[in-house]
């Protein structure tokens, strides 16, 4: 029996960072899918905490919140820095990606045709703080914070892949950050999943907006 379960619609989302980390920390889970026709249903979604997914399980414990989700496996498996304030400076990393997700959700969701080339020009500037973040950090030549991959790296992977998918060309200007991206995402496990059709097949978002 897996020790965690998943629950989260068919794309990706916000469920990607979490199946990154566990994939490359070699770890097994179940999935449960829930489609769109189900939860609109409504009591599927009244049941479950803020009403909304993922619903992660591991034993006893039951977590929503994406952030939460991730600062628990990385608590759990060694992945939230070696000291307090390699953490606090993990969480900064963290937050940062999560504003910088609810900037893009509101675009895809709210005004995609009318806003995105706006956002798309405003983007630079959503991405210098993560270039400089790597720039404090054995000058950008290793992960986000020290020597090793902690749970905001998969967290910051994901939402660059995310915005080079919305301009393609975003991170030209941010040698860090194209390095960073490319390093991570040749790790074994990780390769083998991005190229992989579960990966390649499954929407980003919703809408089908991306």
């Amino acid at each position: 029996m897996p020790p965690y379960t998943i629950i989260y619609f068919p794309v990706l989302g916000c469920y990607k960072a979490m199946h990154m980390l566990l994939v490359d920390q070699d770890q097994s889970w179940k999935e449960e899918v829930v489609t769109m026709e189900t939860w609109m249903k409504g009591s599927l979604k009244a049941s479950y905490l803020y009403g909304q997914l993922p619903k992660f399980q591991d034993g006893d414990v039951t977590l929503y919140q994406s952030s939460a989700i991730l600062q628990h496996l990385g608590h759990s498996l060694g992945l939230y820095g070696k000291d307090h304030q390699e953490a606090a400076l993990l969480d900064v990393v963290n937050d940062g990606v999560k504003d910088l997700r609810g900037k893009c959700a509101l675009l895809i969701y709210t005004n995609y045709e009318a806003g995105k080339e706006e956002y798309v020009k405003a983007l630079p500037g959503y991405l210098k703080p993560f270039e400089t973040l790597l720039s404090q950090n054995e000058g950008g030549q290793a992960f986000i914070m020290g020597n090793q991959i902690f749970f905001a790296d998969y967290n910051l992977l994901d939402l660059l892949l995310i915005q080079q998918v919305l301009a393609t060309r975003c991170l030209d200007s941010f040698s860090l950050l194209s390095v960073y991206v490319a390093c991570l995402s040749t790790r074994p496990m990780l390769k083998v999943f991005l190229a992989s059709p579960e990966h390649m097949n499954r929407p980003i978002n919703g809408n089908g907006k991306q």
